[in-house]
């Protein structure tokens, strides 16, 4: 889905995530057989990456890590179509989350934040806004005292330019530890609420996800809630006003896949879709982030990178062929063999006659007749051709003179002239006669 005219700048956590996944149960005091791999991650990386992969061409990162990992973030960053704004912490370690995936691909979070929690007002700047269509902060900021005061900030800065303003809760066990109403009075003035189903209810206190949706839209105009395998809910203005059904899939970790719908939902929502679309689009994504391992971002950068390359090929249309050039045959895979040097340059230059260059000289460089060599002539010389070769065109004093003027016989050795006879009789083998005196 193509994006909207403006930027999607995402302020959030990035992070390394630990995932292990265990097919039985975790048996206390020994060992318990998992696959384990460490991924990039991150609720505020993860995010944007999948907004990237959903159609938005410009969405920006600002993030604090560890010095230690801040090049390898920022690499995977660009790779997923993400404008990385990471800002080093030489003290602290990248935040860390140890992620433990049974064999129903439900996951439970061990979390170390690291550096996440000490993003602070001073990395933040309301230049940052300069061509931002929507800013989304993610919910992980509210629950350390620097980053709730760059929160802040960043949604006053944000109302006063006019910029519409997302929030992911992020974390029930935060918010249980934070305080539900000090959560929703830190976010007064957002336009989008985007929670799953258990923080909706810890939100509010309602059993019912549609119920806590239709109460949560009236502290903020949007709702959507995620539902997990059973969709999404949208609500606005009090009411629920979608019932999003879920995208069928094979679950292999369920990691990532809320901000995977954040992600999409936001992309199509500067796209100009309705909130229903948005939705829609949101539950395609977490779909298809349920069924890789880990949060997704390595797989959606190579996808990415292939769908920009699909949608590239579809707008430059069919190769087209120069004229006069063989059109290359495909091989059996379907990529092009490569082509020769002629293939490549073309037909060679029309070679123009000799007579036609010597017409085009210039009329300073006429020749006039000099005089002739004398002495043997060399052959075999540089810039000059061997014997019997063609002879060059000529030029400069060279014009106007003959071949026998410019290559005069050798003179006559008076040895060879007086002893000819006497030469040609043993040659044809009669005696020596005296030569004539």
């Amino acid at each position: 889905m193509p994006s909207g005219a403006g930027a999607l700048l995402v302020v959030g956590d990035v992070a390394t995530d630990v995932v292990a996944r265990h097919t039985g149960a975790l048996t206390r005091g020994t060992d318990t057989a998992a696959e384990i791999r460490t991924l990039p991650g991150g609720a505020g990386a993860n995010a944007a990456c999948w907004a990237a992969y959903s159609g938005c061409s410009d969405v920006r990162l600002l993030g604090r890590v560890g010095a230690g990992t801040a090049d390898w973030h920022g690499t995977l960053l660009r790779g997923s179509g993400v404008h990385p704004m990471l800002v080093p912490d030489q003290e602290a370690p990248t935040a860390t989350i140890v992620v433990l995936v049974d064999a129903e691909a439900e996951r439970t979070f061990l979390t170390d934040s690291g550096a996440a929690l000490r993003l602070c007002p001073g990395d933040w700047s309301a230049r940052m806004l300069d061509g931002v269509a929507r800013l989304h902060l993610s919910g992980y900021l509210f629950f350390s005292e620097p980053g709730r005061e760059l929160a802040c900030l960043a949604l006053a800065d944000a109302l006063d330019r006019g910029v519409p303003v997302s929030v992911d809760p992020a974390s029930a066990g935060f918010i249980a530890g934070f305080g539900a109403d000090r959560f929703l009075a830190a976010t007064a003035g957002a336009a989008v609420l985007l929670p799953n189903e258990d923080e909706a209810r810890l939100l509010t206190g309602l059993p019912d996800a549609a119920g806590a949706a239709a109460r949560l839209s009236r502290h903020v105009p949007l709702v959507a809630v995620t539902l997990g395998a059973s969709g999404a809910l949208v609500a606005e203005s009090g009411a629920v006003t979608a019932r999003i059904a879920a995208v069928p899939a094979a679950p292999v970790d369920s990691t990532g896949a809320g901000d995977a719908f954040t992600g999409a939902f936001l992309a199509a929502l500067l796209a100009d879709a309705t909130p229903a679309a948005a939705a829609s689009a949101g539950c395609r994504a977490g779909a298809h982030a349920v069924t890789v391992r880990g949060a997704a971002r390595r797989g959606a950068s190579r996808q990415h990178r292939r769908d920009r390359r699909s949608a590239a090929r579809r707008r430059a249309g069919p190769a087209r062929t120069p004229p006069g050039r063989p059109r290359p045959a495909r091989t059996r895979r379907g990529r092009q063999p490569a082509l020769t040097r002629a293939e490549r340059t073309g037909p060679p230059a029309p070679v123009r006659p000799a007579a036609d260059r010597q017409r085009r000289t210039a009329p300073h460089r006429t020749a006039s007749a000099g005089p002739p060599r004398t002495g043997p002539q060399r052959t075999g010389s540089p810039g000059r051709p061997p014997p019997g070769g063609p002879e060059p065109s000529p030029s400069g004093p060279e014009r106007g003179r003959t071949t026998a003027d410019r290559n005069p016989p050798p003179p006559e050795d008076p040895y060879a002239a007086e002893h000819r006879p006497t030469m040609a009789a043993e040659a044809a083998g009669r005696p020596r006669s005296a030569a004539p005196g």
